[in-house]
């Protein structure tokens, strides 16, 4: 098997030799032609993050999708003539193309054809750093290569049996061969994956036991979630003007000015059309956000497609079931905004708007009193008759809660505490008066 490798006709490539790029992105009304443009852009920041130079943009209208070239041979021809103009190593499509359609399309323009779900699987090859990362990625990639098997062992002969047809010639057989061992680093990678998973979800347990309520730094990659950060608990996390800086979750303690200790988490930025494979690989990075009390959608107000950015974040969270999660959306770069009427949208749409600037430290005021009201919420006060007996309880309530009052009466314990509603159904019983 040629391993991380790709072959069309007798050419043999690694993405990591190629230098230079070609960007296509198409679209099907005239008036996308502008969208279209914008979402080239983005396709460009991802090439830069990953270190191609990019020589072509080419915005294409595409009256219906080709099935064995996606797009039109006429379109396709002038491509070509691009292509070989500016000497491009690679053509990169904005669209996700079909193993048929990759093939096709790299005869025709002989040099590498890669989609944008390749390019965001290759970044994120690149700049996984820990291990359930990397073994992540792995995952994800081996999912996208397995149904493009064929296409790397075409050049290869078929033997004819007398009267019989075709036997299995070398490619074939080299192909079976290749789908058994993905399919079965597939399995290795998902058992390994498991163990990272169970460690997570016993320091997440250790974390809800412990009460402190935790905030999922969540928002479209590159909007400053790591930038957020590091301004509020000077943790020395990589900022970086670049898609994707970083892929692992970074969690810090803060104490809000009411003296309330928090969780803060960092976590992997979200992207219009992620892979699917990518969602379902980094399901445990990205279970943070599930199983957070409150997320910080951190929304970069002066980007052009800033409202769009915030709709791709909420249907990674659908996708996450984790879209229900109370939510402060949090308008960052606000000292630079131009269009102010976007504020007010997003004021109209979501329930709790705050404005900062994470860079110039400005606005934290008002996001700080937004976390402790958002805190407050997620939290009850309750007089409780609780019968000695059940201690272990009360010492439960004790740790995770507040004590506002305490007192015995016969064999019950008389308490007034606040606590998190999520210990709602362990008291039920024994309240006397909610408040």
């Amino acid at each position: 098997m040629v391993d991380e490798k790709r072959l069309y006709e007798d050419v043999r490539y690694e993405i990591s030799d190629l230098n230079t790029a070609l960007l296509i992105g198409c679209y099907t009304k005239s008036s996308d032609l502008m969208l279209c443009k914008e979402h080239i852009d983005e396709l460009e920041s991802l090439a830069d993050t990953y270190g191609f130079e990019v020589v072509s943009k080419n915005p294409c209208p595409l009256r219906k999708i080709e099935a064995s070239t996606y797009i039109g041979k006429g379109k396709i021809e002038e491509l070509q003539a691009a292509a070989d103009e500016s000497k491009a190593d690679v053509v990169i499509f904005d669209d996700e193309i079909s193993p048929n359609q990759q093939r096709n399309l790299e005869k025709i323009f002989k040099r590498p054809v890669i989609d944008r779900t390749e390019l965001i699987l290759e970044i994120f090859s690149q700049r996984a750093q820990t291990r359930e990362a990397k073994l992540q990625v792995e995952l994800a990639k081996s999912h996208y290569q397995l149904p493009r098997l064929k296409r790397l062992w075409t050049h290869l002969s078929r033997q004819v049996a007398s009267g019989k047809g075709f036997l299995k010639g070398a490619g074939e057989r080299q192909i079976e061969l290749d789908r058994r061992m993905v399919r079965d680093r597939i399995s290795r990678l998902k058992n390994e994956i498991e163990e990272v998973r169970h460690q997570r979800d016993v320091q997440r347990h250790a974390r809800i036991r412990s009460g402190v309520p935790t905030f999922a730094i969540i928002g479209y990659t590159n909007v400053g979630k790591s930038t957020l950060l590091h301004a509020l608990t000077q943790a020395e996390v990589l900022i970086e003007d670049k898609l994707f800086a970083t892929l692992d979750t970074t969690t810090r303690k803060f104490t809000l000015p009411n003296h309330q200790e928090i969780l803060l988490i960092d976590t992997v930025g979200f992207i219009r059309k992620i892979p699917h494979t990518l969602v379902a690989a980094f399901k445990s990075t990205l279970e943070e956000a599930m199983y957070t009390d409150i997320l910080l959608h951190l929304v970069d107000i002066n980007h052009p497609l800033a409202e769009e950015h915030a709709e791709s974040t909420y249907e990674v969270l659908k996708e996450l079931g984790a879209e229900g999660k109370p939510m402060i959306t949090v308008l960052n770069k606000i000292d630079a905004i131009e269009n102010k009427g976007i504020i007010g949208r997003f004021k109209l749409k979501y329930p709790r708007v705050v404005g900062i600037s994470a860079l110039k430290e400005l606005g934290f005021d008002d996001l700080m009193r937004t976390m402790m009201d958002t805190i407050k919420d997620l939290r009850t006060v309750l007089k409780l008759r609780i019968p000695q007996k059940e201690y272990a309880l009360v010492s439960r309530l004790l740790n995770e809660g507040r004590l506002i009052h305490q007192e015995y009466e016969e064999n019950d314990i008389l308490i007034e505490i606040e606590i998190p509603k999520h210990l709602l159904h362990k008291v039920e019983p024994y309240i006397i008066v909610e408040s």
